[in-house]
């Protein structure tokens, strides 16, 4: 992809957003993710837009033009107004500070400046108006055009303050990597390693949300790779990081082309991946051989052997859901699909 200056505003709903700004006499903008994936010819439902001033009334006038309702988060100071498949986000610009214990900061009224540079990375902290027409020019503050083009995820500010204001940013990193087929920076991913630790303040269910979203990708071992080689995985997810340095046991009938767990998992999960969307059905090849660190043993004659790690496995899956907090109704059919793996 090249760069390129301008955004073409080519849908309609944002074009008639866009008349509505104007009439109010309001700046607005659409940032982030839409701005990413437009340049990049990436369809998008979900489209978050700044707002210069007050947020919640402009979210009510637009809901009003569009005749459906506006969710307002008062406490945010966002609110959420759907349009037919579409999801309009508005916020004001606004400036951020953390007090270093939790990742919802103090928020106070900012610029757009203020707004871009507390986005996670430079892809995403991009920003065309919409109340300028339909070939508004590009608010590129940090490099971001650069940056998407040669496929790179680098921090707005250092990496260090990035990710500890916000540490989930460190798991959207791994996310976006796997999504886009994009590199993280040097820097980023050093940051990434020395501050693992900062991830215990996430929700679970915020941390687990970014690992489906990184299994829903067309490479899920990119993004689990990542998480694995940063240490992130030993803070949320140990059992799965237990896998690395495990051998496989010699079997006969198979040939790997790898000995350790951890690797031979991530290339069944991409196979998988590569010829099914179904996410259970993907999460279910990441556990088919959870169990093996607890059922490895030794028997002379025999050598090295995993003995019912298929029954141990489906077992721990409860367990796991648990402690992910994923949803329940899932369960039976990991377990189903873990025990008969070798059926």
């Amino acid at each position: 992809m090249s760069p390129t200056s301008t955004l073409s505003i080519s849908n309609p709903l944002l074009q008639e957003l866009g008349s509505v700004a104007r009439a109010k006499g309001v700046d607005v903008y659409v940032v982030g993710g839409y701005v990413r994936d437009a340049l990049l010819k990436r369809e998008r439902t979900d489209i978050d837009c700044t707002v210069v001033g007050d947020a919640l009334a402009f979210a009510e006038a637009v809901a009003s033009h569009f005749n459906t309702k506006a969710v307002l988060y008062e406490r945010f100071r966002t609110a959420l107004v759907p349009v037919g498949e579409y999801h309009l986000e508005f916020v004001g610009t606004r400036k951020e500070e953390y007090d270093g214990t939790s990742r919802k900061p103090t928020v106070t009224e900012g610029t757009l400046t203020d707004d871009l540079r507390r986005r996670d990375f430079t892809v995403n902290a991009m920003a065309a108006s919409l109340t300028n027409g339909e070939m508004p020019g590009i608010i590129d503050l940090f490099g971001g055009l650069g940056d998407l083009a040669e496929g790179i995820l680098r921090t707005p500010l250092d990496p260090a303050v990035t990710f500890s204001d916000d540490p989930l940013r460190m798991l959207r990193a791994a996310r976006f990597a796997a999504q886009l087929g994009f590199s993280i920076q040097s820097d980023a991913l050093q940051a990434m390693s020395s501050m693992s630790s900062r991830i215990a303040i996430i929700s679970q269910e915020r941390i687990t949300a970014e690992l489906l979203k990184i299994l829903a990708s067309p490479k899920p071992s990119i993004g689990l790779s990542i998480l694995h080689e940063c240490g992130l995985l030993h803070h949320f997810f140990p059992l799965l990081e237990q896998l690395s340095g495990v051998d496989l046991a010699h079997d006969k009938n198979r040939v790997y082309q790898h000995k350790d767990v951890f690797i031979h998992t991530l290339h069944v999960v991409d196979n998988v991946a590569a010829v099914c969307d179904n996410l259970w059905l993907r999460f279910a090849a990441l556990m088919h051989d959870i169990a093996k660190p607890k059922t490895k043993r030794f028997s002379p004659g025999i050598g090295w052997s995993f003995h019912g790690h298929d029954e141990v496995g489906a077992r721990m899956q409860k367990g796991i859901f648990q402690s992910l907090k994923l949803p329940m109704e899932h369960l039976p059919y990991v377990e189903m699909l873990v025990r008969l793996h070798h059926r």
